[in-house]
């Protein structure tokens, strides 16, 4: 039995490629460095992460870039006895422009050094890359447009104009036409391009309706790779638009895979949605499904009909169950942690002596050193505990304990100096965009010397800091609102493409660069009651 997602929390854009037995998806890990994350399974059940391939400054470098940039929608294929990695840097992304530069890596292991990439365009975003039967490759990707409205080939949404298609080799780069091979259904927001071959036809899948709530599966198909392209009867293979009360929504982007047997599988991305005020919000960000589809008059449908995608999926699979995660010591950075944005985290954090040292850098939202060393939170319920020591000498230092979305969404428990004296803050930013104004909601609390465990307790939409002295276990402050550090917080679901963490942090801002150590840290997924 396959449960949905299968993998939880923050794990967008699923690219699955199978090498004999095995399965591979990548995923978009936008900010977060090192990125992409690759995770591998051979029973399409339990996956392990075995590689987050761009991990070098030759790779990539995200100093600088916004929220929700970096790494969008990378493309993972197997071909010539070797992996192909293909990605996108975002360095801008809100108003009519979008910079998106798109490489290509390659490795011939799936947790090897990847190559110094190829740069390839600049045209748009959400690369991919095409093997033929003929050893050609192509290369896709959607077409922004920049121009006023009425100047784009789908009016339900000019900027999204159209699907791009030109040969690609290593030697000669990108070479012959650029053709613009489909330019979507009436939903609009055509992107994520995929292509296969199969009995004679070029199938082309694609993501539709945004990231939200309207998301959808298309799929299309020529006899040509050049098209032209004829949309599947249904336009979409999978969309959760209006059904509500589906377990599973904001269903799109994802790629089918055949098994050894032939059997079809077709990831997509999907949320879980909790309530908050009577709408719907995903505390676990977007995350990765996947449902057997079958073949019918050379067109692809779920297995069971219609558009809603499966939370269960019949196999004979068993899915092991999730477990608390406890880090006693450090003797290195466990696998789940990332940081933000460089590629030089020695400036950021080393572990020595069991435990992880951070220094304190820029402030919590920075673009360019933001000591924060954190993991997903994979579970709309939880529980998280680290335990640090920190000696500030001003309030312009602070280490401590944080939920974290992005510079507008964010709680943050905090060792700090206030008064000639150590003490514990609290530090949020409620979805306050686009100017960032933070939230003090309590007076500052003298604690002694020495080390301090800081937990917190979250529950759906809601969230409580604690802290212990030796002494037990005490409240601070009141309960947060959980609701923030989630996609449709602040911007919303449309411009919010990571998801909450949880973690370790440090800053810094009188440019002394304190040091807190941090000696432990535990998650262990909790029940929580769906809120009807």
């Amino acid at each position: 039995m396959i449960r949905n997602p299968i993998l939880p929390g923050f794990n967008a854009d699923p690219s699955i490629c199978r090498v004999g037995d095995d399965y591979y998806i990548a995923t978009s890990t936008f900010e977060w460095y090192p990125g992409v994350q690759i995770h591998h399974s051979r029973d399409l059940a339990n996956w392990t992460l075995v590689s987050r391939p761009l991990n070098r400054a030759a790779l990539l470098d995200m100093r600088g870039n916004p929220d929700s940039g970096g790494i969008w929608a990378p493309c993972l294929s197997h071909a010539d006895g070797k992996f192909w990695l293909v990605y996108t840097d975002m360095k801008r992304l809100e108003g009519d422009w979008k910079d998106a530069h798109n490489y290509i890596t390659t490795c011939e292991t799936i947790d090897g050094d990847w190559t110094d990439p190829w740069y390839v365009n600049f045209s748009g975003f959400d690369p991919s890359l095409f093997h033929d039967d003929d050893g050609r490759k192509w290369f896709l990707n959607m077409q922004w447009n920049h121009r006023q409205k009425g100047s784009g080939v789908n009016p339900a949404n000019d900027r999204f104009d159209g699907i791009l298609l030109q040969e690609w080799s290593p030697d000669r780069g990108l070479f012959g036409p650029v053709t613009n091979i489909y330019s979507g259904t009436d939903r609009g927001l055509t992107e994520a391009p995929h292509l296969f071959r199969r009995n004679g036809w070029y199938y082309l899948t694609t993501a539709e309706g945004g990231t939200g709530y309207d998301h959808a599966v298309t799929l299309a198909r020529a006899r040509q790779i050049e098209g032209p392209y004829e949309d599947h009867p249904d336009k979409h293979v999978m969309s959760t638009k209006g059904v509500t009360d589906h377990p599973v929504q904001r269903t799109g982007h994802g790629q089918y895979v055949e098994g050894p047997d032939g059997t079809g599988w077709h990831t997509y991305l999907m949320g879980r949605p909790l309530m908050h005020d009577g709408k719907p919000f995903c505390a676990t960000g977007r995350e990765t499904g996947i449902a057997r589809v079958v073949w019918r008059d050379d067109w692809l449908y779920l297995e069971g009909g219609g558009l809603l995608p499966p939370e269960m999926v019949e196999t004979d699979a068993v899915q092991a169950p999730r477990a608390p995660v406890v880090h006693d010591r450090f003797d290195r950075l466990p696998d789940e942690f990332q940081w933000l944005r460089t590629p030089y985290p020695d400036r950021l954090f080393r572990v020595e002596g069991g435990q992880l040292i951070l220094t304190g850098r820029e402030s919590i939202g920075s673009w360019f050193e933001q000591s924060l060393v954190a993991r997903r939170q994979e579970d709309a319920a939880y529980d998280a505990a680290t335990t640090l020591d920190f000696a500030p000498a001003t309030y312009q230092q602070g280490a401590g304990f944080i939920t974290y979305y992005n510079r507008h969404k964010f709680h943050g428990a905090f060792l700090t100096y206030e008064n000639g004296q150590r003490c514990l803050t609290l530090i949020s930013c409620n979805g306050d965009w686009p100017a960032g104004h933070l939230d003090h909601p309590i007076t500052p609390v003298p604690v002694p010397d020495g080390p301090i465990t800081l937990s917190v307790e979250v529950r759906g939409a809601t969230q409580q800091f604690f802290w212990n002295a030796g002494r037990g276990r005490q409240p601070l402050g009141s309960a947060r609102e959980a609701y923030h550090v989630s996609d449709e917080g602040a911007q919303g679901e449309h411009a919010s493409f990571t998801g909450a963490f949880v973690g370790m942090m440090a800053f810094d801002t009188s440019g002394q660069a304190a040091e807190a150590r941090f000696s432990a840290f535990s998650y262990a997924p909790m029940s929580l009651t769906r809120e009807k």
